[in-house]
């Protein structure tokens, strides 16, 4: 495809997006800006599942003083059925922006507006662009210590609120409940088959073996541990992360935002994002930097023992995730790819440290 071509795709799938002069520059007046976007450059940036991300870089008219140069928005992806399918997720995402971004510490983009319809299947997010922080990436992995520069910026999620009784009255968030629990665990089975099939002979037989393991414990596992709790990112993995100078992280897609074990993202961020080799050397000396910092937020009754021991219980959060992302999400090649990299390292974890033995059935 000419370049030529490729642009008018671009604009022609922002405008389709709503992403047009006269859209941001009612945005931005609504936000107390008094300016005109004269013009708008459109291009694409992300790897989003669920949705399309645009840098866009506007021609102000008026006083432009107080905006950047540049935002990236965040929009639905998809067709009507799929936007339908992630409405929830959406509006996850935006009231993470509006609820409960500010009351915690984890880096995150700053808004500048956050809107979604009341059924979810339409929403706007105007952020800040990180650039040149770059997008890590979920095939290659990371460094040893870019994950110990992720995991103490995941102890900014759960420090500050960690065991906060108020918030499912503030973010409208909850723990999942035993019934919730119970159909997820319901589900995974044939989502795992799907999974499975999708991913044919170039799924190893002992990850399978792994993830063939999970279904029939997934709703006690959810529902274990409830006495520790805190905001979850739910996908806290490198193709989420984005990385500054000397590794400086934030976090970004807060579609799947919950209240649940924290130990559930530092597992998946470890058991994801680094080879095996790596995650076996260095997962004791990743895990010890979460816990140093969660005792910079004030957690003074979780001991380093139990933060291990909650590790290796909440490994089953990446098979989980895995598959119930993979069937969610559109096809794609790279996002195979991806998927099936991210369950052979996590099925290594999981036979690493056998959480099975920690679960209460």
């Amino acid at each position: 495809m000419s370049d030529a071509n490729q642009g008018l795709d671009v604009a022609v799938a922002a405008a389709d997006a709503g992403l047009t002069p006269e859209r941001l520059t009612d945005v931005l007046r609504a936000e107390g800006h008094d300016v005109t976007v004269a013009e708008l450059g459109v291009e694409p940036v992300g790897t989003g599942q669920m949705g399309s991300s645009f840098r866009l870089t506007p021609s102000y008219e008026g006083d432009a003083t107080r905006l950047p140069e540049t935002f990236v928005a965040k929009v639905p992806g998809g067709d009507p059925a799929s936007r339908a399918t992630a409405a929830g997720a959406y509006r996850t995402e935006v009231a993470f922006y509006q609820r409960l971004a500010a009351t915690v510490a984890v880096r995150v983009p700053l808004c500048h507006h956050a809107w979604a319809t009341d059924d979810g299947t339409d929403f706007l997010l105007l952020l800040e662009d990180l650039a040149p922080a770059r997008q890590g990436d979920q095939i290659a992995g990371c460094t040893p210590a870019q994950a110990v520069a992720a995991a103490r910026n995941l102890a900014g999620l759960h420090g500050p609120r960690w065991c906060d009784a108020t918030l499912p009255a503030t973010t409208g968030l909850a723990v999942v409940d035993p019934a919730s629990a119970e159909v997820l665990g319901d589900v995974l089975g044939p989502m795992t088959d799907v999974f499975a099939d999708r991913m044919g002979d170039r799924l190893p037989a002992a990850t399978r073996a792994v993830l063939d393991q999970v279904p029939p414990v997934a709703g006690a596992w959810l529902t274990g541990r409830a006495e520790r709790f805190a905001p979850v990112h739910g996908d806290y993995r490198l193709d989420n992360l984005m990385f500054g100078p000397a590794d400086q992280v934030t976090a970004v897609d807060w579609q799947t935002v919950s209240l649940g074990l924290p130990a559930r993202d530092i597992a998946f961020l470890l058991a994801t994002s680094l080879t095996v080799a790596d995650r076996r050397a260095h997962e004791g000396e990743v895990v010890s930097a979460y816990w140093d910092a969660l005792h910079a937020y004030g957690v003074d009754d979780h001991p380093l023992e139990q933060c291990l021991e909650d590790y290796r219980y909440a490994l089953l959060q990446a098979p989980l995730i895995i598959v119930l992302g993979c069937a969610v999400a559109a096809p794609t090649a790279r996002g195979d790819e991806m998927f099936l990299v991210m369950a052979e390292r996590a099925c290594a974890a999981i036979r690493d440290h056998d959480p099975f033995s920690l679960i209460d059935i």
